[in-house]
């Protein structure tokens, strides 16, 4: 390779830079950015290669390409040691079989770390283009383009961190090729991709392929239309295991950054809501999002939305996230593609849609089978009459493809032919097992059966492995990654500290688990192949692993008492994340222990819960993570700090996870039961708050405890001068709440006094909150003020009103004996709070009372202008219909001054509401905002002609 130049030579620094890129696949979404810089640097290291291999140097340009070099070199170097630092083979010391793989620990990064390498890399990539620069202007295009390209990723992974991209990879990559084909080839996907503003709901037996359907649609629209950027499209994979995801402004966010990622540029109104929000270091609200998404689908010709799996969204988002799509499909025309089960309220949605039921082709299965045939014993494969009876007796017997892999794994240890023909003969489908009215779970339970029975009749190493695997995937609070699952399986009780040596190889865990778990390396997490698997197993995991909880507890309980945390709470930062690094269990384990424990009620575990809890060092590393990690809502400060771990003691976690065997047993030790310090609330405000009814009994029983105690008043806390009752409201704990009601000495009306529940009583945190059943326990209870005030000046209905819980305001009304017009700190009264929060069903059952007052502004603003701005029609109709508002006051806000209700409805395209307005004969179309233009000149210039329209045939 010749430079030009002897010095320096590029060739290592290449090479390195190559290297680093692979490992950087799959790297934490914190360090995405890295690697893409770190692929920038490959492409323009190579780009110098051949720009200075054409040309001579001077011996001045040798040294400045000489010290670039140096430079690279440097900054890959710390590269690769934070590679050798941060990633391990999975399986120790032993390898991993045939092929070794290297996997990220689980750890916090220092955002200062990343952006300092991010910095030193693009400063390198600036000097290599503005070198190369010298001899091409290209250089100097693909250098601003890179920028622009670094800036527009910045603004999209703030619109969402989610890697889209990701997730279809992974599952399309489980497709056997050629299936699939009878549904793109469908009259109605047909007429669906090549249509406009129609919907096509696909539903399906659990298990039929519709995830992997889905996928197959993304791809072929992906290919369809790659070249025209005037066509969006846009997936939602739901995952049952993924709730986080599962809330609106998340598949909102998710929605419209996948149709950004499509265009060249992004849009103005979205660089300047990234600059606003990113001062602030706020994500966009789900209003924002809405109306950028709106915006975006009008750019395009086309748009086109895939929605995997409605029935794994969760039932408190999926009535959300399903209304706002529909309401979308409404008001952008777009075109809807949806997958779920046969769910009756999903199913009702698309009642006046296409639908087209999913099903497993007799062709598919066949091409599966084909594809995996050579995994079966020489008998088989050398036997073209046995793979034709195999492939026919399971396209009989199937009515999923999800029990494809199972029954071909049952014929895979198999070594004769009579083998194979019993197991082939036990493939019956439910209508020969169980009658007529056999049910597709019933199927799927057969198969999960016979697998689960090979599992039982391998060796008994074997079938222990398997056991602790399915068992760790099933019960696991979430979902594991690849080395915490690793490090559980490796744990003996009794260790004080992991041997690597007895890490199992992932090869070994997928082998003995029969078909049941695979490895995602997309998301490194190993799991159960199917949610129907998940379902299986929560039903059925007492029958298979009746210790299954207690195992898990004590591992968990064993890891958290090793040598490595003898030494107490590590400084919080890189002390801390060092921890985390070096041990891959001790988050899940120290967060999750008390919940496995709790179900397990097993002496064994309890022996090893006072073990740890008798070291005090070794208790407070593992409550270091509960303060740090999990916003340990007891913890006063504000900020966490090294010894508050050290303050929370045996007592306070057993509350925590609701171990009222093992408080019972640290009182019979002499252990105080109402504990109070400056930074954790008492055990009962604890269990109160974490709902355990049967713990808050024990403690209440006990002479010593203070039923109504209040955390201890401290300076910068957010939860002090708090009781019990206050956090059980709260939290909607309606059990704990009667409970505390009833208990003499409780009073009902206490009142926060940190800043953060500063004044609040239980009823106004019940309230705010919308728990419906403790607002009516504390409505029914003696001496409750139903108008008392908190330190904002917001009463419980004032606070149910801003929060939209429309059944909380109707049980306040129906007291009798509320403040309708109850004014708060900043002026606003229970009818603004709901307007501006645009909960307009709040707003109506307010206005329906007749006593509501909806005259007044709020900074300017009239309940009427709030309405008009917010759209609702609705709302703007209920108003008038009192008869008490004035159609022409004008806004006297900071924004759109001087506008009356007629003028904002024109900006905003309102349709619908300036026909309400002029129906009222009082809307004055001469009126004219501080710059002296008219509602018809604003309509006019946004080019709404059926408004111009109507206020032209009004005159």
């Amino acid at each position: 390779m010749s430079f030009g130049f002897s010095i320096g030579d590029f060739i290592g620094a290449i090479e390195l830079v190559n290297r680093i890129r692979k490992e950087f696949v799959n790297a934490p979404s914190q360090l995405k950015a890295i690697g893409d810089e770190v692929r920038n640097l490959s492409i323009i290291l190579v780009d110098a290669d051949v720009a200075c291999a054409q040309e001579a140097l001077d011996d001045k340009q040798k040294m400045k390409l000489d010290d670039i070099d140096k430079s690279c070199r440097d900054v890959l170097d710390e590269l690769q040691q934070l590679l050798d630092k941060n990633k391990e083979i999975l399986s120790g010391s032993r390898g991993i079989g045939k092929r070794a793989v290297r996997v990220w620990k689980r750890i916090q990064w220092d955002p200062e770390l990343i952006n300092n390498l991010r910095s030193r890399i693009t400063s390198n990539i600036v000097l290599l283009n503005a070198f190369n620069g010298q001899f091409t202007r290209a250089n100097v295009v693909k250098l601003v383009q890179h920028q622009d390209d670094q800036e527009r990723q910045a603004v999209l992974d703030w619109i969402s961190p989610i890697d889209f991209p990701s997730q279809q990879n992974d599952i399309i990559s489980r497709r056997q090729e050629g299936t699939g084909l009878w549904l793109l080839e469908s009259e109605e996907y047909k007429a669906w991709s090549s249509m406009k503003a129609q919907t096509l709901f696909c539903p399906g037996i659990p298990g039929a392929g519709k995830t992997i359907l889905g996928s197959i649609v993304v791809e072929d629209l992906n290919a369809r239309f790659r070249d025209e950027e005037s066509v969006g499209i846009a997936y939602v994979y739901f995952n049952f295991r993924r709730q986080e995801e599962q809330k609106l402004e998340i598949v909102l966010a998710g929605m419209l950054k996948q149709l950004l990622q499509k265009r060249h540029s992004l849009p103005e109104s979205i660089k300047a809501l990234y600059g606003r929000h990113k001062h602030d270091q706020t994500r966009l609200s789900r209003d924002e999002t809405r109306k950028e998404l709106q915006s975006v689908i009008s750019l395009s010709s086309k748009v086109f939305i895939v929605a995997d799996a409605l029935d794994e969204c969760q039932n408190e988002h999926r009535p959300k996230v399903m209304s706002e799509v529909f309401d979308l499909k409404v008001d952008t025309g777009l075109s809807l593609f949806a997958t779920s089960r046969f769910i009756p309220e999903i199913i009702s949605r698309f009642e006046h849609s296409h639908i087209l039921e999913i099903r497993a082709s007799d062709h598919d299965v066949q091409k599966y089978l084909d594809g995996h045939m050579s995994r079966l014993p020489a008998c088989v494969r050398q036997n073209h009459e046995v793979q034709e009876a195999i492939v026919a007796k399971i396209v009989t017997a199937v009515k999923g493809m999800q029990v494809i892999p199972l029954h071909l794994e049952s014929l895979v240890g198999k070594r004769s032919l009579r083998a194979i023909n019993t197991a082939l003969t036990r493939l019956e489908t439910p209508e020969h097992t169980t009658g007529k009215h056999a049910t597709v779970s019933e199927a799927y339970d057969k198969a999960y059966d016979d697998a689960m029975e090979r599992i039982k009749g391998q060796v008994r190493d074997s079938s222990e492995l398997a056991g602790q695997v399915i068992s760790w995937i099933t019960l696991a609070r979430r979902p594991l990654a690849i080395l915490e699952l690793l490090h559980a399986l490796a744990i003996e009780i009794g260790d004080s500290k992991l041997d690597e040596t007895n890490i199992p190889e992932l090869e070994d865990i997928a082998s003995v688990c029969a078909g049941l778990v695979i490895v995602d390396e997309e998301s490194n997490i190993i799991r159960l192949v199917h949610y129907t698997t998940q379902e299986y197993f929560e039903r059925t995991h007492q029958r298979w692993f009746p210790e299954a909880q207690a195992g898990i507890a004590n591992s968990c309980l064993t890891y958290l008492a090793f040598d490595a945390f003898e030494a107490g709470p590590t400084p919080t930062g890189d002390g801390f994340d060092a921890r985390l690094r070096s041990n891959a269990l001790y988050e899940y384990a120290a967060l999750n222990w008390g919940h496995h424990a709790r179900l397990a009620a097993s002496i064994e575990v309890d022996t090893l819960i006072f073990s740890l809890f008798e070291s005090q060092a070794k208790l407070s590393s593992s409550t270091q993570v509960l303060v740090v990690e999990s916003n340990f809502n007891y913890y006063e400060n504000v900020e966490p700090r090294q010894d508050a771990a050290e303050i929370i003691s045996g007592m306070h976690v057993a509350a925590h996870f609701g171990l009222g065997n093992v408080i019972l047993n640290l009182r019979a030790k002499g252990q105080h039961s109402d504990l109070n310090s400056h930074d954790c609330s008492t055990p009962l405000s604890i269990a109160a708050a974490r709902g355990h009814i049967e713990v808050v009994e024990i403690l209440l029983a006990m002479s010593d405890v203070n039923s109504d105690s209040r955390s201890v008043l401290y300076s910068g806390a957010s939860h002090d001068g708090r009781t019990p009752l206050s956090f059980a409201a709260e939290e909607g704990h309606e059990e704990v709440a009667k409970l505390l009601i009833a208990k003499p000495g409780v009073n009902v009306n206490s009142k926060g006094l940190g800043r953060k529940h500063s004044g609040m009583r239980p009823l106004s945190l019940a309230a705010s909150r919308g728990h419906l059943s403790v607002v009516k326990q504390l409505l029914a209870a003696k001496c409750i003020e139903v108008d008392i005030k908190c330190g904002k000046g917001n009463t419980p209905l004032s606070w149910a009103s801003q929060n939209g819980h429309e059944a909380v305001v109707e049980l306040l009304l129906a007291k009798g004996s509320v403040d309708l017009n109850s004014v708060n700190n900043k002026g606003l009264t229970p009818l603004f709070l709901a307007i501006r929060s645009k909960h307009e069903g709040v707003a109506k059952t307010l206005l329906a009372t007749g006593n509501v007052d909806p005259m007044g502004s709020w900074y300017g603003w009239t309940a009427l202008l709030l309405a008009v701005d917010s759209g609702g029609e609705a709302l703007v109709r209920s108003l008038l219909a009192t008869g008490k508002v004035d159609v022409n006051d004008k806004c006297r806000g900071n924004y759109n001054r001087g506008m009356t209700a007629l003028t904002l409805a024109a900006v905003q395209g309102h349709e619908r509401i300036v026909q309400l307005l002029l129906e009222t004969g009082k809307a004055d179309k001469t009126i004219t905002d501080e710059y002296g233009r008219t509602a018809q000149v604003h309509a006019t210039e946004k080019g709404y002609s059926n408004i111009v329209s109507l206020l032209q045939d009004d005159m």
